[in-house]
């Protein structure tokens, strides 16, 4: 019962911090604006693998040195700023299609392969991450749960992070939504680019607390 109790504060938890708008959500968005429902769906499933090895790091006490430790702190945020900084840029040097072509051209402008990199490491380059595992792990699990019933937990919020995300992009990609976005075209990229800089530039300048 404790148990049962335990898992359903960590999906609480976990809901409200995954549904809150972040790098992974934008990412989300900017794949289904540009790229098509497949391309969404595989950044979706990539953003859940990254849940994976936030997890496992957890599991192994990893998370606490990389909290504590100012250098490896410093040197995580600022690659994952400049990985969104650079994916963002990419974005605002969007240029206009033809409007017979939007979506047949972006459908294909991404391998699945690509697109599960890039949900991949939009999660797992996100310090913000980091500490959420770190205080999950520390204060909500207690560390009485056994090993078993943790990696249940990790497994179980991997899925659940992939499952809302693709559920996302499904939304974001149905016919009349995707052409409301279709009709900014290049705009709606190059919006969702500053939305994405925006984030890179925070994301450099937060601190641990």
């Amino acid at each position: 019962m404790n148990l049962w109790s335990e898992f359903l504060t960590i999906a609480l938890v976990h809901l409200l911090a995954v549904a809150s708008p972040g790098p992974d959500f934008a990412m989300v968005l900017r794949q289904s604006i540009i790229s098509g429902r497949r391309s969404a769906i595989y950044t979706s499933l990539g953003i859940g693998g990254g849940i994976l090895v936030h997890v496992c790091y957890s599991l192994l006490g990893l998370g606490l040195i990389i909290s504590q430790s100012v250098v490896l702190f410093s040197l995580i945020k600022l690659v994952g700023a400049a990985y969104l900084l650079y994916v963002g840029w990419r974005s605002l040097q969007a240029r206009p299609a033809q409007s017979s072509s939007i979506s047949s051209s972006a459908a294909v402008s991404i391998s699945a392969a690509q697109a599960l990199r890039l949900g991949f490491l939009t999660n797992v380059l996100n310090p913000k991450a980091t500490l959420f595992f770190l205080a999950l792990f520390s204060l909500v699990i207690s560390p009485q749960t056994p090993l078993w019933a943790q990696v249940g937990y990790g497994v179980y919020m991997a899925l659940a992070t992939g499952v809302w995300f693709s559920l996302l992009a499904i939304f974001l990609t149905r016919p009349q939504v995707r052409a409301f976005f279709c009709r900014f075209g290049h705009w709606a990229e190059r919006l969702m680019g500053g939305v994405l800089i925006a984030l890179g530039i925070k994301l450099a300048l937060a601190s641990r607390q």
